[in-house]
């Protein structure tokens, strides 16, 4: 069975074209199957490129890029930003590639998370992150990346709230991170993850 954070997914190919459009940006993009969210923009999405905080400036990462919303999004509204799109699913990065072309955005570069180069830091992370790759592979994952944010960064986290919100977000906390909630809704929890202030 494939799964979309599988590395070759073996779905067959089906694209569908999504438009998309926000208060302050709009969109078009393929979707595809063994890519999270085919056909529609998921509501976990929606809510967090509905609701975040504006993005910062310099090098921000959309974790687990899938179509390329969330990139798209930031790479709109931070022109003068370097958006990284990182996700294991080339399927994925081929969308994500290809939905930046079609949309005329040339500040994405759409990598493989060890393309990502070690010392590249984030101002800005947004995530939807894969809660179902399971607890110990979510932590490992959102603890490395989390762990290359600014000293000021924040990222935005939006999860599930029946697929343990709470309980990420009491283990953010014990990680070294100020983690707040910006919305509720839809069944999702919206995080602001913040690192700690020293002391």
């Amino acid at each position: 069975m494939s799964h979309y954070f599988d590395q070759s997914p073996d779905a067959g190919s089906d694209e569908t074209i999504v438009d998309v459009a926000l208060a302050d940006v709009a969109f078009t993009m393929a979707t595809d199957h063994g890519v999270f969210s085919h056909g529609h923009v998921d509501t976990g999405t929606a809510l967090l490129v509905r609701e975040a905080p504006a993005p910062g400036t310099g090098n921000l990462l959309d974790l687990g890029c899938g179509t390329g919303a969330i990139a798209l999004t930031m790479a709109l509204r931070s022109p003068d930003a370097t958006v990284w799109a990182v996700d294991p699913n080339e399927r994925a990065r081929g969308l994500t590639e290809r939905n930046a072309d079609r949309n005329g955005v040339t500040n994405i570069r759409v990598c493989a998370p060890s393309e990502v180069p070690q010392d590249v830091r984030f101002s800005t992370i947004w995530s939807n992150p894969p809660i179902r790759v399971g607890k110990a592979a979510l932590h490992d994952l959102l603890a490395g990346w989390l762990a290359r944010l600014d000293d000021d960064g924040t990222a935005v986290l939006v999860v599930q709230k029946h697929l343990g919100a709470d309980s990420l977000q009491r283990w953010l906390d014990t990680q070294g991170f100020t983690t707040s909630r910006l919305s509720s809704r839809a069944g999702f929890r919206l995080f602001l993850v913040e690192n700690a202030a020293p002391g």
